[in-house]
């Protein structure tokens, strides 16, 4: 059963989840997996499935979204703008810090020694959620045809468009080969509209406003939220985009600061797109250090703002259309789905990192640990960072 957690109780959990989210979207659900399913049962590993799924199809950073949407379906709206708050802010304050200061930490190459190992670990952390995973939603041959199918797909078609389209084909096919008639039974919905107003308002007054009001911190905003509305299918969408426009147009920055941000995130806990904060602080340094300092803030809002008013808007829906029952039979055929891109996430991280020995230890070590649930999670971070240092 799941629980029903005070809210302070919650949002530690988001805050170890934030600090032990290394690795990218993908190793996040394995955090997810981790703390949210199966240590503190806030939902079922389906019930992840579904919203992983439902934020492939969207646009915006998933694994942000994926958990905003458990802050909302514990807690409603404001327990989930609160967990955006707690799983964005503390990575998205050290990348603004980052503008003032990266050139000292990359000239001592502090980043690289402290996370050397992190990969590693990231990989243990998505391996056990992706065996876990496996596990819930392989019932008969057909999900492991599907599972498969997915995991096969989307490794040799890395594509934005990959992910709803065999999401569709999942669900569809689980729909025609079912046993018993499915029942098309009448639903109401009550969209929260005005989630998708306020998305549209932002997307059209911010070009308004930028033509109007050309000060750096609302052309800054404009840029990002428009940034966050085409993050569909993840950063390397996106990030092509951001480095034509605030490198070789605006030249906000040089290729190499721009590179060593990246760079530099890679190796961080929370999510991805706080690398906005370093670049929006960098861009707006001439400006003084207050403007610096807002300028990095309001480029992360700027970024995450579109994909949470989205899934506010598409949440409750899907809550809605969950009841229909044609929609619950093919839930079979798309958590399979979503599924295998657990799996090949996996397979992809492992393919990433440096397999010497004591990556190799660490991988191992990582997912002993996880798999008997007896160490915690934050206290594995830890001690991988600690074996950079010293190592």
């Amino acid at each position: 059963m799941n629980q029903k957690p005070t809210t302070l109780s919650f949002l530690k959990d988001v805050l170890i989840c934030s600090l032990g989210a290394f690795g990218g979207p993908e190793a996040h659900y394995g955090v997810f997996t981790q703390q949210m399913v199966l240590k503190k049962h806030y939902l079922s590993e389906e019930e992840l499935l579904e919203l992983i799924a439902l934020t492939q199809v969207l646009p915006g950073p998933s694994s942000t979204q994926t958990i905003i949407a458990i802050g909302h379906k514990v807690g409603g709206p404001w327990l989930g703008f609160l967990t955006l708050l707690v799983w964005a802010l503390p990575i998205v304050s050290f990348m603004t810090l980052l503008s003032f200061m990266f050139e000292v930490l990359d000239n001592n190459n502090i980043s690289t020694e402290i996370v050397r190992y992190v990969g590693a670990m990231a990989v243990g952390f998505i391996l056990i959620a992706a065996i876990k995973i496996s596990k819930k939603v392989i019932k008969d041959k057909f999900t492991i045809g599907l599972l498969l199918l997915s995991a096969i797909t989307t490794y040799f078609i890395r594509q934005a468009w990959i992910y709803p389209v065999l999401l569709f084909i999942g669900g569809s096919l689980s729909i025609l080969t079912h046993h018993r008639k499915v029942i098309w039974n009448k639903i109401t919905l009550i969209p929260p509209w005005v989630y998708l107003w306020l998305f549209l308002f932002f997307a059209v007054g911010n070009l308004i406003g930028a033509t109007l009001f050309p000060h750096p911190l609302i052309i800054l905003f404009e840029k990002f939220y428009r940034y966050g509305y085409l993050v569909i299918g993840g950063g390397q969408v996106v990030i092509p985009l951001m480095y034509s426009e605030l490198v070789e147009i605006f030249q906000y920055m040089s290729s190499q600061e721009f590179l060593v941000g990246y760079g530099f995130v890679q190796g961080m806990p929370g999510p991805m797109f706080s690398f906005t904060a370093f670049v929006g602080g960098l861009a707006l340094r001439d400006q003084g250090t207050f403007i610096q300092t807002l300028g990095g803030f309001i480029s992360a809002l700027g970024i995450f703002l579109p994909g949470t008013l989205l899934i506010y808007f598409i949440y409750p829906i899907w809550e809605q259309v969950k009841k229909i029952d044609a929609i619950q039979v093919s839930l079979k055929g798309i958590l399979a789905i979503a599924g295998g891109f657990i799996v090949i996430a996996a397979v992809i991280l492992l393919q990433r990192i440096n397999l010497d020995l004591i990556n190799v230890f660490v991988l191992v070590l990582t997912s002993i640990l996880l798999w008997t649930n007896k160490v915690p999670a934050p206290l594995i971070v830890f001690s991988v960072l600690l074996l950079g240092i010293l190592g």
